[in-house]
């Protein structure tokens, strides 16, 4: 009998990665338009979680006993509260969330990679979105200082994840490998392409050859080059404009 875990593990890798390889194939406007509805929606589930749990860690707290004067024991309800309530809080984790997976996506297309300058423009974006619906941004000021408050945390966070969590030095070879592959659900191959020296210099010049060469399935292998093909229009046609 298969283990339920490892029967449910690879059922959700299977859908996983058919997703990102739908997703892949649609045009720009319309991975941006799904990408950001999927992650607005986990930030929503995000917010009801970590909602539930700060609700039940207040609950723990004693609360004033009789003698406290009325304003006190109002001060004491309000603290236990979350501010603005459940739905606001949903609503500003899905538009974190949303934004900045969506402008996240749309730089990775066009770039191709994903570095801090694109998580950085992520969380610009978000920052200043999220000081629209929350009411904080009641001057342009405010709303470019969160922005740019935003983006400076995202921009610390990358690179000290990137010091603790430093790539070999051959891995910089294959970064626009990394990521296309990563879009196209087909993490998997990476190791293929290392085998065969195919670095990201040569993925202009891919062909069905040479993806057989390095063993790539022919599915997988028509995923790619068609991959590469769209990109090589999406930048011709980029430089025509």
């Amino acid at each position: 009998m298969h283990n339920p875990i490892t029967y449910l593990e690879t059922k959700h890798n299977e859908l996983h990665n058919g997703f990102k390889g739908w997703l892949a194939k649609q045009s720009l406007p319309v991975e941006a338009a799904v990408v950001t509805l999927t992650g607005a929606a986990k930030g929503a589930i995000f917010s009801g979680f970590t909602g539930a749990f700060a609700k039940d860690s207040s609950s723990t707290a004693p609360p004033p006993d009789d003698s406290v004067s009325p304003n006190t024991m109002a001060s004491f309800q309000k603290s236990q509260a979350p501010a603005g309530g459940p739905l606001i809080h949903a609503r500003n984790y899905a538009v974190i969330s949303g934004v900045n997976a969506g402008i996240s996506s749309v730089l990775k297309r066009l770039r191709g990679k994903e570095d801090v300058q694109t998580s950085m423009v992520a969380a610009f974006g978000s920052g200043v979105m999220f000081s629209l619906v929350s009411g904080s941004g009641n001057s342009h000021a405010n709303v470019i200082t969160a922005g740019v408050f935003f983006a400076l945390c995202e921009g610390v966070l990358f690179k000290v994840s990137r010091i603790f969590i430093r790539p070999r030095g051959e891995d910089v070879m294959y970064n626009e490998t990394r990521a296309m592959l990563s879009s196209l659900g087909l993490e998997k191959y990476e190791k293929n392409f290392k085998i065969g020296l195919l670095t990201d210099n040569t993925l202009p010049q891919l062909t069905d050859k040479a993806l057989q060469d390095i063993k790539i399935p022919p599915g997988p292998r028509h995923v790619i080059l068609d991959h590469v093909q769209r990109s090589k229009e999406e930048k011709k046609g980029g430089r025509r404009t």
